[in-house]
Formats: structure tokens, sequence, C-alpha cells
């Protein structure tokens, strides 16, 4: 039997054991203006800062987010140097990446990865009713690549953060239907 749970050329069925406590922890963006940025995934995704650190001799921060329901917010270590390793060693992190002086200069801008030459394409939040969340969003002013209704596949939508990263706006309850 595969250790898999569905089928693809390529995959490992031997899997060093070290491997078994690993932990996928984050994904990492490159920023333009914090202060915008930060405000986007704050107020309009809901996520929460769990750490912030700068590195002055370098001349960049960096800010980890994560989703944090208001429940669970009492678990996060008050202690900057524990909950630095608790975010560190928890799943689904968003490391933003501000380089100093990006926000005044004009000329600076990210490669979102969906322009020429195409790479990294997006990042999800599963919501629970992606209808509603795009009402909300469109209130906010958010830019849309795609509304739940556009194109071929009905029922998901993608937005823009303010540096043009995709965000994928999905109900999980309707993904088995791909």
């Amino acid at each position: 039997m595969s250790r898999h749970f569905d089928a693809a050329p390529g995959l490992c069925e031997q899997p060093d054991p070290q491997t078994q406590q690993f932990v996928f922890n984050q994904t990492m963006l490159r920023i333009k203006d914090p202060e915008r940025t930060l405000d986007f995934y704050t107020r309009v995704l809901g996520m929460r800062l769990l750490r912030k650190l700068e590195f002055p001799a370098m001349e960049f921060t960096l800010y980890f987010l994560a989703v944090v329901p208001d429940d669970q917010a009492d678990s996060v270590p008050a202690d900057d140097g524990e909950r630095t390793c608790w975010t560190f060693g928890r799943e689904a992190v968003l490391e933003l990446t501000h380089n100093w002086g990006t926000e005044n200069d004009p000329e600076f801008r990210v490669h979102s990865g969906n322009e020429e030459p195409k790479g990294f394409g997006h990042i999800g939040f599963a919501v629970p009713d992606v209808y509603a969340a795009c009402e909300r969003f469109e209130s906010l002013g958010v830019e849309f690549v795609k509304r739940p209704d556009d194109g071929k596949m009905q029922g998901l939508a993608f937005i823009k953060d303010p540096d043009g990263y995709w965000i994928e706006i999905f109900e999980a309850g309707r993904m088995g239907a791909l």
C-alpha cells in the first residue's frame, strides 16, 4: 500500500525516517511597504502578527503572521523567546520580508510570479462562505483577479494583496467537486 493518498509520478515510497518530525512552517513573500501590507493581512484576512524580527545590520525586518482563532490566542506564549520558538514550530505561517527603504523607492516592485517569467502562483485561504467573503472584500476595495462566478472554475476567487501577490479564496467543502 502506498504511503500517499493519491498517485503521481515521482513520489517517494520510502522516505528517510528523519523526515517524520519535519513541519512545513512558512511561505515567505517580499513586500514593499509593511504598514500597507500588514494592514491588509491583519484587517482584510484576519491574520495576527506572531513575531517581528528586525535585523539592523542587514537592513531588513521579518513579520510572521498566522490565523490564530480568538479561542486559541491564550495559548500563544507571551515571552519573546518562547513565542519565537513557538512561531517556528507551528504550521501555516506567512513570513513577510521587508528590505528597508523599498517603501520609499518608486521603482521597487516585487515579482508576484504571475507575470512572465511565471513562477510562484498564490497562497490560499479557506473561508466558510466564499460569496460572503468576496462581498466583504468588495466593500473593502480589495482588487480581484477572479470573482467566484468568473471563468470555468466556479465557486472560488482570487484577490491581490498590496504587492500584487495572488490569494485564492475558497470553501473547503466545495473543493470535493473538482
